[in-house]
């Protein structure tokens, strides 16, 4: 598969050093290079992780429960703690 003239990078690509997705340093090579997975639209990676302002949906505002869920503030799908650890474990963020 090409896209115009140039043919995608592949991460199999048998590079004894590894892969680097959003390549380590400053713009223009560093922090604006985005990235999506599994179709989602690619973004740059994130300052830092402000702007959850909406209450959780069970327990308190003050503790976290078993069943408390969170939405990040985008979208409506809420999700647990455990939901957020099971899905970085499948996509081999962290390690099962």
């Amino acid at each position: 598969m090409t896209f115009g003239n140039v043919a995608p990078k592949q991460l199999s690509d048998g590079n004894s050093q590894g892969t680097v997705l959003g390549q380590a340093g400053t713009t223009p090579s560093g922090t604006t290079d985005k990235i999506g997975f599994f179709g989602a639209t690619p973004v740059v990676q994130p300052a830092s992780p402000a702007g959850n302002v909406h209450t959780p949906t069970a327990g308190s505002t003050t503790a976290v429960f078993v069943n408390t869920t969170f939405d990040g503030s985008i979208g409506s799908t809420a999700y647990t703690i455990g939901d957020l650890v099971v899905a970085l474990k499948h996509l081999g963020l962290i390690a099962s």
